[in-house]
């Protein structure tokens, strides 16, 4: 997280958003943000929103995930926001959609992904 400049945005049990500003060394050919940092940051957003339900000392990986890319990633910035769709004692799937942000602040959806998480206890 640190070293792409991605933060922690919001905090919520079973909710989590992450904000990343747009830096061309993250992009690719064509100037949109990278389909792998795309992917780093919904994918992180998925596992903290994941591990905000689960119990203390356990550690949290991914088990799974799949991810749609909607659209290029243009914008000045970008925000992953995940919500834990169900929650178990062992796996949990979490659903997150990452926006592009423009000048005027406006979000526009460009990528969701569907992921299953696991508690290690």
């Amino acid at each position: 997280m640190a070293l792409i400049g991605a933060q922690l945005s919001r905090v919520e049990p079973g909710v989590i958003e992450i904000s990343l500003p747009y830096r061309p060394d993250l992009a690719q050919q064509h100037g949109y943000l990278h389909a792998g940092i795309v992917t780093t940051i919904a994918d992180s957003a998925c596992g903290y929103a994941a591990y905000s339900l689960m119990p203390p000392e356990s550690e949290v990986l991914s088990v799974e995930f799949k991810v749609n890319l909607l659209r290029p990633a243009k914008g000045k910035a970008f925000v992953a926001v995940a919500e834990v769709v169900k929650a178990g004692k062992t796996l949990t799937v979490v659903r997150a959609d990452v926006f592009g942000i423009d000048e005027e602040d406006q979000r526009e959806l460009i990528a969701t992904m569907l992921g299953t998480m696991i508690c290690i206890r």
